[in-house]
């Protein structure tokens, strides 16, 4: 068999769809009125998605977006956030998703740093107002702001003002945009745009095409966005679709976020290439997940370690009805084998498998096949997905045999084309053999499965997040009392790991004080899951003799307490 040619583990997903909208269209072919989407009382079939993905793209093209533009999402899963990446998608637009839990200048960093000329977000989600939340940040090349579900979460329409003005539409005023009926929305000069003239675009967008740019903190801390064609999101979700056996008329409710590769691409784009129904759930709250599970019959809903375990943990459980539950994937943490057989016994779950990957690495890297037993699933994270080559190699980049821990590498056609516009950090990720260094440290076994020793460096995992230390010690650094400042994960019973701050304080801070303010400082400051939930004020850091931080002397320390 030649490395183009389909099998069932690799179904070749680029080959069969071609594009994104390409997979939209053949979605409303093969699946039409099957429910595609449902949100709240909201429904779609395949079919009528595919319309309003093509009506969105008709507005973009109207108000100018064009092929190989940058556009930002800022916004929970929603409906809304499914039909407008597709719609942005089939307009060649390249589609950068922006962490709802960013304050406003991470994510004005985000827009900025891709040149995003127009952004999709909400207000009222969470009680936040998030365009005011980028007022007096330098945006340079947005053009518009367009808000989702405006009416429905209050909000006026206003005009956002920061180095330049910025209009702000509604959804409604968006769309009709495409009959160029809205005053200085950028509506296109001369005709509307049709529905044909969408579909042309469609038809145009190719798999070698940027699909989209997402950013990771990487181990440095600055954040760098990963890019990926339409042709390595087809294939590797066709791929991990398969493998986990999503199958048409499976209800999937998405609690991963949409801005994460996971929820958006293990999610929507998963259920578009199997047939399954895109259920998404903006927050996680157990009692509203668990109500979801039993009214929606539920059959698919991955996530991190800590969701199953607080389904499990919750009194009221067995007041729902969470028998429709059959395929449960997770990983991002330690998976103990006490949860699998828990997930399988006491929550129904049928097929439980854990995974392994990274964004550099379109999300998939690794994955237990349904056939493995318990064991494996908890201490591995699986194999190799097909087209893929994983090794380990040592301080030298030679590669070391089963058993030998050493560095994860992986090459082959998930492996991004690069960070955007960051060929040295492109160069660093990426060895001139085309290896991508994950950075974790881990152990092949005979067969080829995936055992993960130590994390990214300093990275720790908070719920499902991945915090990179030396992103959040520059943040605290802005504070007024700290001086010097270090970071370490610590276990947490609910989330994992959290994060412990040491911090050495200025002259004249009070230092009694300054752990109860930097937590709250760090509250307005960045997202949730980013606040250390410990600080302690040192006299000093310890350092090595070229002055770096010995984070394993703070660990120590910790583990001594």
């Amino acid at each position: 068999m030649t490395a183009s040619s389909p099998s069932v583990e690799d179904p070749r997903g680029d080959l069969e769809f071609g594009s994104i909208p390409g997979l939209v269209a053949a979605a409303a072919d093969r699946f039409g009125d099957a429910e595609a989407l449902v949100d709240g009382e909201s429904t779609w079939t395949f079919t009528e998605l595919a319309k309003a993905a093509l009506t969105v793209t008709s507005a973009a093209m109207a108000t100018g977006v064009a092929p190989g533009e940058r556009v930002g999402i800022w916004a929970p899963n929603m409906a809304e956030w499914v039909v407008t990446a597709l719609g942005l998608l089939g307009a060649g637009a390249v589609l950068v998703p922006v962490n709802t839990r960013y304050k406003g200048h991470e994510a004005a960093d985000v827009l900025r740093r891709s040149g995003a000329v127009a952004l999709f977000t909400v207000r009222g989600f969470l009680d936040l107002d998030y365009p005011s939340m980028l007022e007096g940040e330098d945006l340079p090349s947005l053009e518009r702001i367009v808000l989702l579900r405006d009416a429905e979460l209050g909000g006026d329409r206003s005009e956002l003002t920061g180095t330049d003005e910025v209009p702000i539409f509604g959804w409604d005023e968006f769309l009709a945009a495409a009959d160029g009926t809205v005053e200085g929305a950028g509506a296109m000069v001369g005709r509307p745009v049709t529905e044909a003239d969408a579909r042309a675009r469609w038809a145009a967008t190719t798999g070698r095409d940027t699909s989209d740019i997402i950013f990771t903190s990487g181990t440095t801390g600055r954040p760098k966005g990963a890019v990926t064609t339409h042709a390595q999101t087809l294939r590797t979700f066709a791929t991990w679709s398969s493998i986990v056996g999503l199958d048409p008329g499976d209800r999937y409710l998405i609690v991963n976020p949409f801005f994460h590769t996971f929820g958006y691409k293990a999610g929507i784009v998963a259920c578009l290439i199997r047939g399954a129904t895109i259920v998404p759930e903006a927050v996680f709250d157990v009692d509203r997940v668990l109500e979801t599970i039993s009214r929606c019959r539920i059959t698919v809903l991955p996530g991190p370690p800590t969701l199953y375990q607080s389904i499990l943990d919750h009194p009221r459980r067995d007041e729902h009805d969470l028998s429709s539950l059959r395929l449960a994937v997770t990983g991002a943490a330690v998976v103990p084998v006490v949860l699998i057989e828990r997930m399988r016994s006491e929550l129904h779950f049928q097929t439980v498998l854990t995974a392994y990957g990274l964004t550099e690495s379109t999300g998939v890297v690794t994955m237990c096949r349904r056939s493995d037993d318990a064991t494996t699933i908890s201490e591995t994270s699986g194999r190799a997905i097909p087209g893929l080559e994983v090794g380990v190699v040592d301080a030298a980049n030679t590669l070391l045999p089963p058993g030998t821990p050493g560095e994860i590498v992986v090459r082959g056609y998930t492996v991004m084309s690069g960070y955007f516009e960051d060929a040295p950090s492109t160069a660093e990720a990426i060895d001139g053999d085309g290896w991508l260094h994950t950075g974790d440290i881990g152990i092949l076994d005979e067969v080829g499965n995936v055992r993960i020793t130590d994390r990214k460096k300093d990275m720790y995992i908070v719920g499902g997040f991945n915090a990179y230390p030396a992103e959040i010690e520059g943040m605290l650094l802005r504070h007024p009392d700290v001086a010097q400042v270090a970071v370490v994960g610590v276990a947490d019973d609910r989330l994992g790991e959290v994060g412990h701050a040491f911090v050495v304080a200025r002259p004249g801070a009070d230092t009694d004080a300054l752990p109860g303010d930097l937590i709250a400082w760090a509250r307005c400051a960045m997202a949730n899951y980013k606040v250390p939930r410990r600080v302690e004020v040192v006299d000093a850091l310890p350092l090595n003799a070229s002055g770096k931080v010995l984070k394993t002397a703070l660990r120590a320390r910790l583990s001594d307490q």
